[in-house]
């Protein structure tokens, strides 16, 4: 199974910005899609985007479109997660995800359409 792991998480302002990334250990990363979720203490965890295998499509959580641009380079096993304008209630441990279906042909928002998690990492925002 595919490893996945997260890094770029750290402690902003409001208002700051932050861009996270995920690589994948296996080069089939390439061909099914990926997505973010976070979960913040107390809380269930929450999809906020996915992208298609080829990087021509995605699809955001409503809470942060126009906010965060979700990208890929597959010739790095790399999806990435840039997070702008960010407020305290983005706080969470940010989790990327891949498909369990390769080549899917459209975009889930939804946690059992993914079978491979990464650890996660923590973004904090203060105000």
């Amino acid at each position: 199974q595919v490893q996945l792991r997260e890094s770029g998480g750290g402690l902003v302002q409001a208002g700051g910005s932050l861009r996270l990334s995920c690589v994948a250990s296996a080069r089939t990363f390439s061909t099914y899609n990926g997505g973010w979720f976070r979960q913040a203490p107390g809380k269930e965890r929450e999809f906020v985007a996915a992208i298609s295998w080829s990087g021509s499509s995605t699809y955001y959580a409503d809470s942060v479109k126009g906010r965060f641009t979700i990208s890929r380079d597959n010739a790095k096993n790399t999806i990435y997660l840039q997070m702008s304008s960010l407020s305290p209630e983005d706080t969470a441990v940010y989790y990327c995800a891949q498909d369990q279906t390769r080549w899917r042909n459209r975009l889930s928002s939804t946690r059992d359409a993914y079978d491979s998690w990464g650890q996660g990492t923590q973004v904090t925002v203060s105000s």
